[in-house]
């Protein structure tokens, strides 16, 4: 079954033409302006990774996130640990917090296990196991670590998805020893800007993570991706300064979304999600302008955009002044 998901943008290509160097990708909430890549070395490329570059990786990224106590992992992103845990954990039944982020149900679902969504947060409460994306995709729904902790003590496992908490380390619930039933999930490309490295990272109880690390491989993660990834993880003045500039690029654009009329209904300094009124024909308005978007499906007013990258801003402008100029209308499919 095909699930929806932003960075589709073969398919924009296909329906409003052009090449992919003429397009705006803000279907995903991938930082625009990436990390600058280091200098690699070439036994990176030519040599399978080893434990060693593994380790180093998986202690910078623990200096990075505050977190010194519980068992870890580095991963092919996020998503493998989500692939990874349906087959890892005891089967039974799961809550998820919806909406959010679909491949966590599905991964459950995909393995016979019983899904059952609930709208808020005091509602997992009793779970086998509750799974909480924090902040949340895509409404950006924010809960306190606090509130988390709490839930956690009311629950069989707590799994929080913190793939978009690099802008807000506050929300993290690694600053500090976690509970010891709860699996708490990174991804590494998103703030970065370098999702095609495919790097996670998953923390919780030693027997989890063990199991993680017996199905996820020998080679989990690519040697380029490892290096790369440390030292990234390592330069704390490139990251403030990220934070500095996506937190400046957030209110430039939700003051260009809600002068044309657009109702911020919430996000991170990595993606906005706004009620446009008509979430697909907003899309397409976006897409003649070769400037992909977000729309879902379940939630037909809403628009999902990531942030522009610095030399992109022109044409989000002139994009936005147009559909206040004249309304969009979705084409015919």
């Amino acid at each position: 079954m095909t699930r929806e998901h932003g960075g589709n943008l073969d398919a924009a290509i296909a329906q409003y033409g052009g090449a992919a160097d003429d397009w705006i990708d803000l279907s995903t909430g991938i930082n625009r302006l990436p990390y600058p890549l280091p200098p690699l070395e070439p036994r990176s490329w030519a040599t399978l990774p080893t434990q060693t570059a593994l380790t180093r990786t998986l202690d910078v990224a623990r200096a990075a996130y505050g977190q010194t106590t519980a068992a870890g992992i580095a991963l092919s992103g996020a998503q493998a640990a989500i692939q990874l845990l349906p087959w890892v954990l005891p089967q039974g039944s799961i809550v998820v917090l919806t909406p959010t982020y679909n491949e966590h149900a599905a991964a459950f679902r995909a393995n016979d296990w019983q899904v059952v969504e609930r709208s808020r947060l005091v509602d997992l409460k009793g779970a086998e196991i509750a799974v909480v994306v924090n902040p949340n995709n895509p409404d950006g729904c924010k809960y306190e670590p606090a509130a988390l902790r709490a839930l956690a003590a009311e629950v069989g496992t707590l799994i929080v998805d913190e793939s978009f908490a690099d802008p807000t380390p506050e929300t993290s619930l690694l600053t500090e020893p976690l509970p010891p039933n709860a699996i708490i999930l990174r991804s590494f490309g998103k703030f970065f800007g370098l999702a095609g490295l495919r790097l996670g990272f998953a923390f919780g109880p030693e027997t989890i993570v063990q199991t993680l690390a017996e199905r996820a491989g020998p080679w989990a993660v690519n040697g380029p991706a490892l290096a790369i990834g440390a030292h990234a993880l390592r330069d704390a003045d490139w990251q403030a300064g990220t934070r500095d500039r996506l937190a400046a690029d957030t209110a430039r654009l939700d003051t260009l979304a809600l002068a044309r009329g657009w109702q911020l209904l919430g996000g991170t300094a990595l993606f906005r999600t706004y009620d446009t009124g008509d979430g697909a024909a907003a899309q397409a308005h976006l897409a003649r302008h070769h400037i992909w978007s977000r729309a879902f499906a379940a939630q037909p007013r809403w628009l999902r955009l990531g942030l522009p990258g610095p030399s992109e801003w022109s044409r989000i402008e002139a994009a936005l002044k147009a559909l206040a100029d004249r309304p969009a209308v979705a084409p015919e499919r």
